[in-house]
């Protein structure tokens, strides 16, 4: 495993540990463009780890909940995507990407609320949730499509520079 690999790892879990702790608006973090970003950046291991164990972390004093493995397999659809971007990171693909990880992430996230009994057993139960979840799910997108933007154009220009040549991964 190469080091810079490691350490850069380890940094963003801190920060998206620390991000989760800090006040902001309900479903705007950053933790959907870290999965992408740790998809599209980091080795298969790493790209996995990163999200996940700054999940369990935070959750680990947040609180864990019924509905926990819902939203960490949510995170872990936002890595697949992630890890097309690989071979296919053009503007248009990660708007797009960030777009279905959003949606994916509150299809699966909101299927464990329901399941979870917040809602009735039933199609109309369903309904209600994802109804009652869109303002969140507003909040997901435009957070999603921000820190996507802010990691993935910062990394680019820092990769980019002639002195920071050893920051690139790929």
């Amino acid at each position: 495993m190469k080091n810079k690999e490691t350490y850069l790892a380890l940094g963003i879990i801190t920060i998206a540990v620390i991000a989760r702790f800090l006040p902001h608006i309900p479903n705007f973090v950053p933790i959907t463009a870290i999965a992408i970003f740790a998809g599209r950046y980091f080795s298969v291991r790493w790209s996995y780890v990163i999200p996940i164990s700054a999940m369990i972390i935070s959750d680990f004093f947040l609180g864990f909940s019924q509905v926990t493995i819902f939203v960490y397999l949510g995170l872990l659809g936002a890595v697949l995507l992630g890890n097309y971007l690989k071979k296919n990171s053009t503007s248009q693909n990660i708007l797009l990407t960030t777009l279905g990880a959003s949606l994916i992430f509150f299809v699966i996230s909101n299927f464990g609320v329901w399941v979870g009994g917040w809602y009735s057993f039933t199609l109309d139960g369903l309904i209600r949730c994802y109804v009652m979840a869109i303002p969140f799910f507003r909040n997901s997108v435009a957070g999603d499509l921000f820190y996507t933007a802010i990691m993935f154009g910062a990394y680019e220009i820092i990769s980019r520079r002639v002195w920071f040549k050893s920051v690139k991964l790929t």
